[in-house]
């Protein structure tokens, strides 16, 4: 029986086999096809993340790295040995997105609902009903989705009176900006309109559904991440409960107010999101009316009604 591989000697099988640059997902796609994948002991939830790093590592740290970084958008690796090789280039795949942003809703909603972290009921804001007196007067100031955690089931009455008299509150409010793709090319202004629409919250975050997996990529988000602050969440559109937080959006324990203020008089969903929040707090309990979560059945039905998955 064959021995076990290390992410490095993976890479160097598959990019022989195939002899043509790859990126680190085709490179884990190819292992999966042929079966190189299963002799990796750990793997993870994104191992085309591992190699990339494991790969950089080598190239950056070892003189006699058998690596070099084919290309940079998209990130490609090859070997020196194969340098010399013909290379034919082959016609970039792009995958048709059918679905809209705001069918991804329910799937969002879902997964901060479920998640320990947020345990949060949602409401979509509607920026299509907002009073624009002016041109561009509102543009970024609406986040796709609002988000709050309530303590009721968490914390005991008693707790919850003395955390008033001291004037502490466990309420939390949670921003999201959802896009569909996002690449090199997008990801600044989608990155910037969340940090825009995100400034009143607790939390803010940029939600992806496809995004490009390439370890560059992930380092740009990074260093925006540690810039500015803004989380960013990875939806997984087969099985919204395993959705990824990438990066920790950084938590402020002071609410800005006066956008609050304007997102309340400008936008009457974000009005009904407050209002819902302060009778639930005074009755402690949820009554208000907060997006619906969907059971696993209907999400699956959601799922496939909106072509959310290829079939």
């Amino acid at each position: 029986m064959e021995g076990p591989l290390t992410f490095l000697k993976l890479a160097e099988n598959v990019l022989e086999q195939i002899k043509t640059p790859l990126t680190t997902v085709e490179i884990w796609d190819e292992s999966v096809k042929s079966g190189l994948s299963k002799r990796v002991p750990t793997k993870g939830k994104t191992p085309w993340n591992t190699i990339g790093a494991v790969i950089y590592t080598d190239i950056r740290d070892n003189p006699t790295s058998i690596f070099y970084q084919y290309s940079k958008r998209p990130a490609k690796f090859f070997l020196k040995r194969l340098s010399g090789v013909k290379i034919t280039p082959t016609p970039e795949k792009k995958e048709v997105v059918s679905f809209r942003e705001r069918d991804l809703h329910p799937l969002l909603s879902r997964f901060i609902y479920s998640n320990q972290h947020f345990k949060s009921l949602t409401r979509t804001i509607y920026h299509e009903s907002s009073k624009s007196p002016i041109k561009g007067f509102n543009e970024w100031l609406h986040p796709d989705i609002v988000g709050v955690y309530l303590p009721f089931a968490d914390y005991d009455a008693v707790t919850l009176k003395i955390q008033k008299s001291l004037s502490l509150s466990p309420v939390k409010l949670f921003s999201f900006e959802l896009k569909r793709e996002i690449n090199f090319s997008n990801l600044r202004q989608y990155y910037f309109q969340a940090v825009s629409n995100s400034s009143w919250a607790n939390e803010g975050y940029l939600v992806i559904a496809k995004m490009a997996e390439d370890p560059e990529f992930i380092d740009e988000l990074r260093r925006l991440n540690n810039a500015f602050g803004i989380g960013i969440l990875k939806i997984n559109l087969e099985s919204p409960d395993e959705s990824e937080t990438l990066f920790q959006s950084q938590t402020k324990s002071d609410l800005d107010w006066s956008t609050i203020n304007r997102l309340v008089e400008e936008n009457p969903n974000f009005k009904e999101f407050m209002e819902d929040i302060e009778e639930d707090l005074q009755l402690r309990k949820i009554k208000g009316k907060y997006d619906k979560i969907l059971s696993d059945e209907e999400l699956a039905i959601h799922i496939k009604d909106k072509k959310i998955i290829p079939s």
